[in-house]
Order: structure tokens, then sequence, then C-alpha cells
């Protein structure tokens, strides 16, 4: 179709396609899915080769934040039965990265519940970066503390981090209706500053959230003016005791639209599939990676992802090829970028019932059975997934 041949042709030039061209990508049809997902993935093969970037989350500080983010399980007032720990001391968080390093991660993220660290914050992660660097070497690590105050992003690079997460999540006009306590702009000031200290910016999306197809596009088109060298795109968990628990807006083809999008209009950036792909993505999860050249290996921050072997196998499976430690994610023009021309590598059927629909209450239950709350690993004495 002409959409997806001029989408591709400026994917391969690094063009910024239209807002109606990325709307268009989210309107197509699932007649048409695999071959958006193929459009897709020429772009990613351009950049990417056929390489997947295994990125391993460590929680250092779970729930009790104060914020009141509609989608999250550790938000305030959640009645969500998460694990609930003050922080991890640095040598049990290099315990935990050495789990997800051994099982192909390159890349370890660093998050922690809360509104933003205080400067004692910071010296907890430097220390516990310098711990998980002091036995491997060449890990990336990625910090993720909430919002920034003056000098903690120059604090954190000095300390050792190579890259601040701080996701947008949703569009400008919008965002007030998932959190009041602090606003869009905050996150924004936050990537800029992570920027600004020669960071690598990771910033990215939650989809599923009610949000329209213009919304969608708004944030990506904002993620790439701001830079971001890394989005991860989460598809909404939607955890029981948050105001979300019953937004289940999201089908398997929804996902890969999303992701496709995505990919058009940041053909050289790294696109994580983050958080949710085990819960909507499901057995098109391998699609997925045609068109992501990155994933989260095992578990995430509050939920259980599939075993870390699984997502092993299905790289290899799909015909793809885990990246290694001494490759570069991002293509040379953009890391180069990226770290000051040092060039280096860094740059979530039918039923029973009457015409085979499933009746409410089983589907809600059937759904509900697929987000798992994570009770192994970070904080507890169970071995983490990875």
């Amino acid at each position: 179709m002409d959409l997806l041949d001029t989408l591709t042709a400026k994917g391969l030039r690094r063009e910024l396609p239209t807002r109606e061209e990325a709307l268009a990508v989210l309107a197509t049809t699932d007649d048409e899915l695999l071959d958006v997902v193929a459009a897709a993935g020429r772009v990613r093969r351009q950049w990417f080769g056929r390489r997947v970037k295994l990125n391993y989350l460590v929680n250092l500080k779970s729930g009790l934040c104060p914020e009141d983010c509609s989608y999250c399980s550790q938000r305030l007032g959640s009645k969500a039965e998460i694990l609930k720990y003050t922080w991890l001391k640095p040598e049990q968080a290099a315990e935990a990265a050495a789990a997800g390093l051994a099982g192909g991660a390159k890349r370890v993220c660093l998050v922690a519940s809360g509104r933003g660290p205080t400067d004692r914050d910071i010296d907890r992660v430097a220390d516990t970066i310098s711990a998980i660097k002091d036995a491997h070497e060449n890990v990336e690590i990625c910090a993720c503390l909430g919002l920034l105050s003056d000098n903690q992003a120059e604090r954190l690079r000095a300390a050792g981090a190579d890259a601040y997460n701080h996701n947008l999540n949703t569009s400008e006009s919008t965002y007030g209706d998932i959190a009041t306590t602090h606003t869009y702009a905050d996150r924004v000031d936050t990537v800029t500053k992570a920027h600004g200290a020669g960071l690598s910016a990771c910033s990215g999306l939650i989809a599923g959230m009610g949000e329209s197809d213009e919304d969608l596009v708004d944030v990506v088109f904002a993620l790439r003016e701001l830079g971001s060298d890394s989005v991860p795109v989460n598809f909404l968990i939607p955890f029981e005791g948050t105001p979300l628990a019953k937004e289940w807006n999201l089908t398997p083809q929804r996902c890969l639209r999303i992701l496709a999008m995505v990919r058009f209009v940041c053909p050289d950036v790294e696109v994580r599939i983050a958080g949710g792909r085990e819960v909507h993505l499901r057995s098109m999860q391998p699609l997925g990676l045609h068109i992501a050249n990155s994933i989260f290996l095992g578990d995430y921050l509050t939920s259980e992802g599939q075993a870390g072997q699984a997502d092993l196998d299905m790289i290899k499976d799909a015909g793809f090829e885990i990246e290694g430690a001494d490759e570069m994610t991002l293509p040379r023009h953009r890391s180069d970028v990226a770290t000051g021309g040092s060039g280096g590598s860094c740059g979530s059927g039918g039923g029973c019932g009457p015409c085979g629909e499933t009746p409410a209450a089983e589907e809600e239950e059937s759904r509900n059975e697929l987000v798992r709350v994570r009770r192994r690993g970070a904080g507890t004495e169970l071995a983490p997934n990875a």
C-alpha cells in the first residue's frame, strides 16, 4: 500500500513522517497487519539488524510512593498487593543485577519509587552503581529515580550511570487525567536535565490507559523532539487496586500497530517492548521483535514477566540474536551524538456463551489471571527470574 511504501522510504532515510501518516498506521485494519509489521521490520533491520538488546530491572525500593499516577501499582492509595520494601543495600542490588547479566542482559535499570531522589538517595545509588560495575565493568547502568533536582543528573553521571529513564507516558493535553501530584512539564524538565548532563535519555510511553490515537501520536512526536535515545513502549498492566484496573483496551494487533507507529516516527532509536508485553501481546510477542530491537528480560518492578529462558528461546526461535556487550546499540550517527563522539554503546477465541462469546465475569477473571504480582527476586529471599 502507498502509505507503507512511503513510511518505509522515510524510515530508511531517517525522515520524520507526518502526523497524518502516523495516525494512519494506527487506523490500519487487521487484514493489513502483517504488511505493517513487514514495513516496520525493514526500517528496524536497516538500523539495528537482527539484534535484540536485553535489559534487566532491579527494583531498589518498592511501593510507598507519594505520587498519584493512576496506572501505577506503587501509587499513593494503591490497594494492589505488591511487594513493599525500602532501599536495597548495594550488595543486594548487585546480586540481583548479576542474575540478569548472567541471562544475557547488557543494561541494568536501577529503579526506585518516589517523587524524586534526595541527595542521600543519590549517594545510595552511586554506591550501588559502583558495586555493580566493580563486578561487571562493561555493563550499562540506567537510573530511574523520579524527578531530578539541579545537579543530581551530573552526580549520577559522575558515579558511572550511562542513562536516565523518565517516561512522558501520555500526551501533554491528557496528562492531568492520569496524575495530579506533578505535571507533564515536570517530566520534560527531568529528561532535559538528564540529557544535558551527558546521560543517554530513555523516555517512553504507556499505551492502553484510554488514550486516543491522537494522544499516542502526540507523545511519540514529543519523545522524538526531546531526543530520546531509547523509547520504552509500555502496555498498561491493569492492577487490581488501582484506578485503571478495568482498562482492558488493548489487543495484540493494536499493540503491534502502536509499536510500528513508534518505529516509523523514531526509525533509528532503540524501541523497547517494556511492561505488559506478556499480558497484551501474548502469543504474538515474536512479531513485536520484528519492530522493536529491545526488551526487558524476566520480571518487571511489581509484576512477573515470562520466564527468562522463555525470552531467550523466543528470540532464537524468531531468528534474532542477542546483542553483545561489545556491540553498539544505536547506529553510529546516533551513538556519536549520544556519547559526544566517543562511539560508546548507549544511546513496558471462542468461549462458552451464546455466539462464542465469553461471559463478562469469566472474561474478567481470565484477564486478571494475566496480571501476576512479583513475589521473587529483589526484596525477597527467592531467586530472581532471569
